[in-house]
C-alpha cells in the first residue's frame, strides 16, 4: 500500500508549554525544530509513504517541510486540529485513492521499521483503520486511514477510543498496533526524561 502522510505542526516557538519549567522558549522552538525534522526524514526514507504533507500556521515549519521536499498547507482561521487534517486529508484525495497515515511531529524515538509495520498492517485490507495509542492508552500517535476519509477525526482527550469506535461504525477492519518507537511522544518532563534513558537526545539549543 502507498500512502500519505499528514503531519500537524503546532507553532514551533508554542509548543511544548508544559515542558516551560524545564526549557526556555528558545530551547523549546529548537527542540520542536528538531523532532519536525526528524519525523520528516524518517517518513521521507520510507518507500510505501508516497509524499508527507504537513499542515501548520506557523511559516518556520513550512519552511522546514519545504527544506526537506514535504508538501505543505497553510493552516488558517481559528486553530482546531480536526478540521485541518480534515484539509490535508482532502487535498491528499485529489492525487491518490489510497490511504493517509497521520502522525505528530512530536516522536523523538520514530522509525522506519515501524512506519513500515503500520503500513503492513493495512495491507489486503479495502477498509481499514489502524491506530497505535500513546503510551498512556488515551491519545492517537499514529492513525492510517484507508480509503482516506472513511472516518472522521476525533482528536482531542481520549481520542484512541473514540477513534477505534469510529472505525467500528463505519465497519472497516480495526488493528490496534503498539509500537515502541511511535507510542512515546513528548508532552511532559516525564516523557523527557524516558527518551533520554533510551537516546542520546540533548534538550537544550545548540
Amino acid at each position: 500500500m502507498t500512502i500519505w502522510a499528514i503531519v500537524p505542526v503546532k507553532p514551533l516557538r508554542r509548543g511544548k508549554s508544559r515542558l516551560a519549567e524545564m526549557l526556555s522558549e528558545d530551547e523549546r522552538a529548537e527542540l520542536n525544530s528538531r523532532l519536525l525534522t526528524h519525523t520528516l526524514e524518517t517518513l521521507k526514507n520510507t518507500p510505501d509513504v508516497e509524499e508527507v504533507l504537513v499542515v501548520s500556521r506557523d511559516p518556520k515549519a513550512l519552511a522546514i517541510a519545504h527544506d526537506l521536499n514535504a508538501r505543505t498547507i497553510l493552516e488558517n482561521g481559528s486553530p482546531q486540529l480536526n478540521t485541518a487534517l480534515a484539509r490535508a486529508t482532502a487535498v491528499a484525495k485529489m492525487y491518490t485513492t489510497n490511504g493517509v497515515l497521520v502522525l505528530p511531529a512530536d516522536l523523538p524515538l520514530i522509525s522506519q521499521e515501524d512506519v513500515e509495520k503500520l503500513i503492513a498492517a493495512a495491507n489486503e485490507h479495502k477498509r481499514v483503520v489502524v491506530i497505535t495509542p500513546d503510551r498512556h492508552k488515551n491519545g492517537t500517535n499514529a492513525l492510517l486511514i484507508s480509503p482516506a476519509g472513511m472516518i472522521e477525526y476525533d482528536y482531542g482527550e481520549n481520542s484512541f477510543n473514540r477513534h477505534c469506535e469510529r472505525a467500528r461504525e463505519a465497519g472497516a477492519r480495526l488493528e490496534i498496533c503498539e509500537l515502541p518507537s511511535i507510542e512515546l511522544d513528548l508532552d511532559l518532563p516525564e516523557d523527557l526524561e524516558l527518551v533520554a534513558e533510551k537516546i542520546n537526545f540533548s534538550f537544550t539549543s545548540k
